[in-house]
């Protein structure tokens, strides 16, 4: 499901807006970082995904270059932010 299918209330820029990056999931504050999903992959199915693979934010944020350029959708400015 696409960010613009969801209720108003769901979607994440919008939560964040009314009630504070606390009402937030990190998939949802993710995507926020993210902007954009891949073709065939929402934005929030790519959060959830990266979060997965490196066992949560902690792992994200130490992940090396090398395991982050792997991933598609991740272009260097993605990757950067």
């Amino acid at each position: 499901m696409t960010i613009k299918e969801l209720p108003a209330a769901l979607r994440p820029r919008e939560k964040l807006l009314a009630h504070g990056a606390a009402a937030l999931r990190d998939e949802e504050l993710l995507a926020l970082l993210l902007r954009t999903g891949v073709q065939g992959t929402g934005v929030l199915q790519l959060a959830g995904q990266l979060l997965e693979k490196f066992g949560g934010v902690p792992g994200l944020l130490n992940a090396d270059a090398g395991a982050l350029e792997s991933i598609k959708g991740l272009g260097p400015a993605k990757r950067a932010e």
